[in-house]
């Protein structure tokens, strides 16, 4: 298992990050909120997590241990693979998961694009006793780290990192501009939760 990768941010993709390690480029899978805390060239460190499957190796990177060892527990449900367990992290952090599972909260997990109504309520049965207690006091929603780039542009990256295509991200742009231009400090952390808010009730 390759625990961790660490080195120099080479490239920065949608959904991906490239760390040099030892002259060699890894390609690393990682949610927004991991990649909005990347700077190329800086030096980088990402706990992983290697997904094998028959024709693909993957791997996927994460901003600390607590986010990998969520990942694999996320996994451990029937019908959710890597891309929803990631998901679901690109959406709230380890502790907010816990507190849904904890307070049995439906809304919180079909916040997640690709969770409904009914395999919510499975989840919530599934990682009852899996996930854990909350380790801290830690916001339900995980803000998106600020970056050079506009919110707007932020949010839609990180809506399109999500698995929505970029005519609904835009639409969900579009949506939000009214909050984000009220608020004295762009918030993209509850933003992409008030555009996952408006999707949902689109689809």
């Amino acid at each position: 298992m390759i625990a961790f990768v660490q080195g120099p941010v080479a490239a920065l993709a949608h959904g991906t990050a490239v760390v040099e390690v030892g002259g060699v480029g890894m390609a690393v899978q990682c949610t927004p909120a991991t990649l909005a805390r990347l700077r190329l060239g800086e030096h980088a460190r990402l706990a992983t997590s290697l997904v094998v499957r028959e024709d693909s190796l993957t791997l996927y990177g994460f901003a600390d241990d607590d986010e990998r060892a969520t990942f694999e527990i996320l996994q451990a449900a029937p019908g959710v693979g890597p891309r929803l367990a990631q998901a679901m992290l690109g959406v709230h952090s380890p502790d907010a998961l816990r507190l849904a599972v904890a307070g049995g909260d439906e809304k919180a997990l079909i916040a997640v694009p690709g969770i409904g109504k009914a395999k919510a309520a499975k989840l919530l049965l599934e990682y009852k006793d899996k996930l854990g207690a909350p380790h801290g006091s830690v916001p339900a929603q995980k803000p998106l780290a600020a970056g050079p780039a506009p919110w707007s542009e932020q949010l839609h990256a990180a809506l399109v990192g999500l698995g929505y295509a970029p005519r609904e991200a835009d639409d969900a742009v579009v949506a939000v501009t009214p909050e984000a231009e009220a608020q004295g400090a762009t918030d993209i952390g509850a933003l992409l939760k008030a555009a996952l808010r408006t999707l949902n009730r689109t689809r």
